[in-house]
């Protein structure tokens, strides 16, 4: 394929704060210098503003995830006439229904790609329906395996790109309420996600007494945002443990935030390849991680990172203070994360990205 011919929609639901969003705007990134045209179609959301720096035009359409049948069908229509304005050649989908309007609106002179990023367990029909013409790429094994098995797609119209992470710069910008934790004499460590079912916030919160039991001079920091964050903040002053568990808030600085934190937790229920430990190491930092879909891909148990049941607070408890008991550890662990952090790095993803369009 000529990429310089082509014009490719990237076709997400959001633009929000997000793993997904951030693999949007990467692969923006990636292809603006060497396609003739890159667009993005979604409901918005505040990344719009970093589309517009880098030069990217963003449509904003219906939120596909809507099944409101007068809704469906005028995202058909909004999305159909974007296609043939743009005279798109390639429609690259970050949702399963994004797919399957691409699937609808789509000639077989426009080529279809679909980025799987989570595992899933339901909508069979619709799922091979949405990819039944589309080249997939799973950000991980794990959510091949769960296409090729599950949805019973061919494995060779699956090709795996793992997520990755740009090097952090070096730069560390002092946060003023960790530095002060550090000066009188507390391990810090940080749950950095979305403030949502998907990543076990509750149960990191509930593992909080019994490592303080232990470990007193030790603060907890969440950072991030979402819909739970009500729910959170309240759960941590009913259990009166505001003095230990702190919410930063939404940070676009994670590398710098992670770099002032002893250690990370990720306490996920389910996960397609999270971003989150690959941020983690690469700074150095080792994890303690919930044993879930892609997880294992990244954390190699008892190497850079400590595996862990998800749910199982007790579990975390222990492993939490073990690493606190033998700052030796997570030294070990820290230089293997480093090492580890070269298979997901930006460089790799786009030379995987751009050699896979390239043979398509």
């Amino acid at each position: 394929m000529k990429l310089e011919d082509q014009n490719i929609l990237f076709l997400t639901r959001t633009m929000k704060l997000g793993g997904t969003e951030n693999v949007v705007l990467q692969l923006c990134e990636i292809f603006k210098p060497l396609v003739n045209n890159v667009i993005v179609c979604s409901c918005g959301g505040v990344n719009e503003q970093k589309l517009k720096e880098m030069g990217i035009k963003h449509y904003t359409i219906p939120d596909i995830s809507e099944k409101n049948p007068r809704s469906i069908v005028k995202t058909i229509i909004t999305i159909k006439k974007i296609v043939d304005k743009e005279d798109i050649t390639i429609v690259h989908s970050h949702h399963r229904m994004a797919a399957l309007y691409a699937e609808l609106i789509c000639d077989k002179n426009i080529l279809k790609i679909a980025n799987a990023h989570n595992t899933f367990h339901d909508k069979k029909t619709l799922t091979r329906l949405a990819y039944r013409n589309t080249k997939l790429i799973a950000v991980g094994e794990m959510v091949k395996k769960n296409l090729v098995e599950y949805y019973e797609l061919p494995s060779d119209q699956v090709t795996v790109i793992y997520n990755a992470i740009k090097p952090f710069d070096g730069k560390i910008s002092p946060i003023p309420l960790l530095t002060e934790y550090r000066e009188n004499g507390y391990k810090i460590i940080g749950n950095v996600g979305r403030l949502s079912e998907q990543k076990g916030m509750e149960y990191f919160i509930n593992a909080v007494p019994g490592v303080i039991e232990k470990f007193p001079k030790t603060k907890f920091v969440i950072v991030g945002d979402g819909e739970d964050k009500d729910k959170l903040v309240n759960m941590v002053k009913e259990k009166n443990m505001d003095e230990y568990i702190t919410f930063l808030g939404y940070r676009s600085d994670i590398q710098n935030v992670m770099s002032q934190m002893d250690f990370i937790v990720l306490s996920s229920l389910w996960e397609g390849l999270p971003l989150t430990p690959i941020e983690a190491f690469s700074v150095g930092k080792t994890v303690v991680a919930t044993a879930v879909d892609g997880t294992p891909e990244i954390v190699q148990n008892g190497i850079n990172g400590i595996l862990i049941k998800p749910k199982d607070i007790k579990e975390m408890v222990s492993n939490i203070c073990y690493l606190l008991h033998n700052i030796d550890v997570i030294d070990r662990f820290q230089v293997s994360a480093k090492e580890r952090y070269k298979e997901f790095s930006f460089e790799k993803l786009r030379m995987n990205y751009v050699e896979f369009y390239r043979i398509l």
